[in-house]
């Protein structure tokens, strides 16, 4: 089998890059097809060349933007993506029980079991883990400047000034019809159920039925958003008078602004319209 490392070279599991190589060795793999990115939005391009070479397993070492942009990329050739979770939050591989440990992690990609996962489609983009638009783009956005020196306690801190956006009106359709006319302060799909600090946001999010999770949050300063993370602590979010949820297909989010919104943890620039779909059986990833 013809295996090809796409890898961002500022990440670390445990070990560097060498340590990865040594692995690689170790179970009999001492010719991968090799390459290293500078940044996540450089491994698409490796991806596919990886492909056009004959590779037969992709290894992906980074966090949840270089998965992401891996998936995307080969979403559709039926090669299967080993996730070897080097980043911050490491949210994919949460869900899909991959440990935050080189050997386990490298064994499951190796010789795990292979499922085959939906996606969603945000404005043209893929997102296996969850995207939104409101408190988590705007948190996700000032986490980023502050994740070298604070690493997860960034999302906090963020989180903490992200509480005091102004609300926007949304107007939400689900599979053709009105869901939601009103404002909130957080619009959430989601592809799995477990967010950032192993909430759990959508619980009953599967990876594989051809639906997405649909999620508005409208609480309104600090003192809601603490009643709606008190309801998530305890599991339960969808009993906060807060929050609506629901279940879908398609998805078309209209603001009466332009807001940040974010994909897989990704930040984006501000946008008044949010479409997005689902995409059944798109992409084989190796699973415990």
């Amino acid at each position: 089998m013809k295996v090809a490392v796409i890898a961002h070279q500022k990440k670390r599991l445990g070990g560097d890059l060498d340590d990865l190589r040594d692995a690689l060795a170790s179970r009999g793999v001492t010719e991968p097809l090799w390459y290293q990115v500078p940044k996540s939005k450089k491994a698409p391009k490796k991806a596919k060349e990886a492909m056009e070479n004959g590779a037969e397993l992709l290894l992906v070492w980074g966090g949840d933007g270089t998965v992401r942009r891996c998936l995307d990329a080969v979403a559709g050739s039926g090669v299967p993506i080993g996730i070897l979770p080097a980043g911050s939050a490491n949210l994919l591989a949460r869900n899909l029980g991959i440990p935050e440990d080189l050997d386990a992690a490298l064994d499951i990609a190796m010789h795990g079991s292979t499922r085959t996962l939906d996606v969603g489609v945000l404005n043209g983009e893929r997102f296996a883990v969850m995207a939104g638009t409101g408190f988590d783009a705007i948190m996700m956005q000032g986490a980023d400047d502050a994740k070298k020196l604070l690493g997860q306690f960034a999302y906090i801190v963020s989180g903490l000034k992200a509480m005091r956006i102004d609300r926007v009106r949304a107007r939400i359709d689900v599979d053709g019809d009105r869901w939601f006319d009103g404002r909130v302060s957080c619009v959430l799909v989601g592809n799995v159920g477990t967010a950032m600090g192993g909430l759990e946001v959508f619980p009953d999010a599967r990876t594989d039925d051809g639906q997405l999770e649909i999620g508005v949050v409208r609480a309104d300063g600090p003192w809601d958003w603490i009643g709606v993370f008190a309801h998530l602590v305890g599991g339960r979010a969808d009993r906060s008078s807060l929050v609506r949820t629901t279940r879908g297909a398609l998805v078309d989010v209209r603001l009466d602004r332009k807001v940040p919104y974010q994909v897989d943890g990704g930040d984006r620039k501000p946008a008044k319209r949010l479409e997005i779909h689902v995409e059944p059986a798109a992409v084989d990833v190796r699973v415990p």
